[in-house]
């Protein structure tokens, strides 16, 4: 029989997850960070082998297969490095999220930016 006193159950609310209204920034950094690696995965190969096997210093023709085997070897190496960096950046930028954080990151990838220019004029042509 029903007694006429309702029973009121509180039901846990599931809170957390990335893809919740109250989602971890630290896990959407982590989210967003791995589909960027997704996307750099490709280009971080090609630059591990380009700077792995000097050989295919051939396959650019001109003036960079005059270039030094060292020169062609290090700009390749540090293009790897920042693109297998650049993830973590990103995720680290998207959990910070503040306009200082997104001022650092700017600074990291334009002075990765212009060194890459200047290394590649300097060693390679």
């Amino acid at each position: 029989m029903a007694s006429g006193k309702k029973q009121h159950h509180d039901e846990p609310e599931l809170h957390g997850g990335v893809l919740s209204g109250n989602g971890s920034p630290g896990l959407w950094g982590a989210l967003i960070g791995l589909i960027v690696f997704a996307f750099v995965a490709v280009p971080i190969s090609a630059a591990v082998r380009f700077a792995t096997h000097p050989v295919s210093q051939q396959l650019f023709g001109g003036r960079l297969s005059e270039a030094t085997t060292t020169g062609y070897v290090v700009f390749w190496w540090i293009v790897a490095i920042f693109l297998f960096a650049l993830p973590f950046l990103v995720g680290w930028g998207v959990a910070k999220l503040s306009g200082k954080t997104l001022g650092i990151i700017a600074g990291i990838v334009g002075v990765f930016f212009i060194v890459t220019l200047v290394l590649g004029q300097f060693y390679v042509f």
